[in-house]
């Protein structure tokens, strides 16, 4: 997965998973994603991958081709 990270409102950040080589999708291009990690190995079958606050990776990666940060889950900018 290639992980990118973007900053929210109070000092916490959201993160989006998209398989490694591929593009950001369209629908979040006109964020300001940075790069956080690129090729790293993550097990799409887990419930979660709490290090970027990602709830069932699986099924959003089936459903949209990308997983996402949900907003109760945002972290604070010194967990990632």
């Amino acid at each position: 997965m290639d992980v990118f990270r973007r900053s929210e409102a109070d000092g916490k950040f959201s993160h989006l998973a998209v398989p490694h080589g591929r593009v950001l999708p369209g629908e979040v291009t006109n964020y300001d994603w940075h790069d956080e990690a690129r090729d790293v190995e993550l097990d799409e079958s887990v419930a979660s991958w709490p290090q970027y606050g990602i709830e069932e990776p699986g099924r959003q990666l089936k459903e949209k081709g990308y997983a996402i940060t949900a907003v109760a889950e945002m972290t604070d900018g010194d967990e990632a």
